[in-house]
């Protein structure tokens, strides 16, 4: 049998396939820019999120330059479905993020879908919305194994560097 490296090589892939062409993987992705832009919360598969996530903070990159930056108006035209957000976009969003350099979005993984696909699912969430934060689940717990072994061996390793008492001596 050989073994070949043929699913690590992506021959000039440079993105995800949805859908069913081009064209179908276009109106996803500006279908949920329009969502996280009208909602700035939502969840949806890992991969789509992730993928959308790009698209959705160069658009408020160009949002920045503002509205009289024809290329900015351009962008949010073409990237936003319902085109009563575009307002949104430019007086709300733009100005909530002018003192950042980057990074507008957070993605946050929960559990995978009920269902026949059991897909990887995410939430993907604007920074600074007015919604309660998400609470990431703490992978660095003491209860898990590895600290637990990790804090024996602490005891044990105090223990040993403690200074001991000679045997004859009372204390």
């Amino acid at each position: 049998m050989r073994l070949s490296a043929a699913a690590a090589i992506s021959h000039g892939r440079v993105h995800r396939r949805f859908g069913l062409g081009p064209r179908s993987r276009l109106d996803l992705l500006r279908n949920l820019v329009t969502a996280l832009v009208r909602h700035e919360r939502i969840e949806a598969p890992w991969a789509r999120a992730d993928e959308m996530r790009g698209y959705a903070e160069r658009l408020i990159e160009y949002a920045k330059l503002g509205d009289t930056n024809e290329r900015a108006m351009r962008m949010a035209n073409f990237w936003l479905t319902e085109k009563d957000l575009i307002h949104k976009l430019f007086k709300v969003l733009a100005p909530r993020f002018q003192p950042h350099p980057g990074s507008y979005t957070r993605l946050l993984q929960i559990p995978n879908r009920d269902g026949l696909d059991r897909a990887k699912m995410a939430v993907i969430e604007l920074k600074g919305n007015p919604f309660p934060p998400l609470v990431c689940p703490r992978r660095d717990s003491e209860k898990t194994l590895l600290n637990q072994l990790l804090k024996g061996y602490r005891e044990d390793m105090q223990q040993a560097a403690a200074p001991q008492p000679p045997e004859g001596t009372p204390v």
